[in-house]
């Protein structure tokens, strides 16, 4: 009597065991497939190298010169050249010799002028920052994926997931007449 008692505690506890599961993960469909657990055995990350592109800003220190308009100096510079050129033009040589010394002088002496008074114009105010975008390329090392071992029904299996399953994961379970 003791074992037909027993017979049916394990029965209504066997019954109460299955209406408690959830079916979505344990019930056959029409397609002969069913979902259940497996035990993960050993997840492996798997890592390869991606390029990218990461922009970054480059500066330079460039000196800035400015010009000053010194109000009419260039004029002033170009004719005191002139006169001084043609003096000096005029104590060198004699007769018609000494005239065309003196307009050659003039000439020279007024470029001369001229370019001084206009490196007196020129001052270096100092430096600028300027920057400018460029793509630098980089070289990472990413987790592509995971190669998981699982146990289900004793049997060992391999897989490789897109990510990390933890201690369980979810198998789908397809049974098919062998042809």
């Amino acid at each position: 009597m003791k074992w037909k008692f027993a017979l049916v505690v394990a029965a209504v506890l066997a019954a109460m065991n299955v209406s408690a599961q959830d079916r979505r993960f344990d019930g056959a469909t029409a397609e002969n497939v069913k979902y259940a657990w497996a035990d993960v055995l050993r997840v492996d990350p798997v890592y390869d190298r991606v390029r990218t592109s990461v922009p970054r800003e480059e500066c330079e220190d460039v000196p800035v010169e400015r010009r000053v308009d010194s109000g009419g100096n260039n004029a002033a510079g170009t004719v005191l050249g002139a006169i001084v050129g043609g003096v000096l033009g005029n104590t060198v040589g004699k007769g018609d010799g000494r005239k065309a010394a003196t307009v050659a002088g003039a000439v020279v002496g007024g470029a001369v002028g001229h370019g001084v008074a206009r490196q007196d114009d020129r001052y270096y105010e100092g430096t600028e920052r300027h920057c400018h975008m460029v793509q630098e390329a980089a070289e990472e090392r990413r987790i592509v994926g995971y190669d998981v071992q699982y146990r289900y029904r004793g049997d060992v299996y391999m897989a490789r997931l897109d990510y990390d399953p933890g201690e369980r994961m979810r198998v789908r379970v397809s049974i098919s007449p062998a042809e």
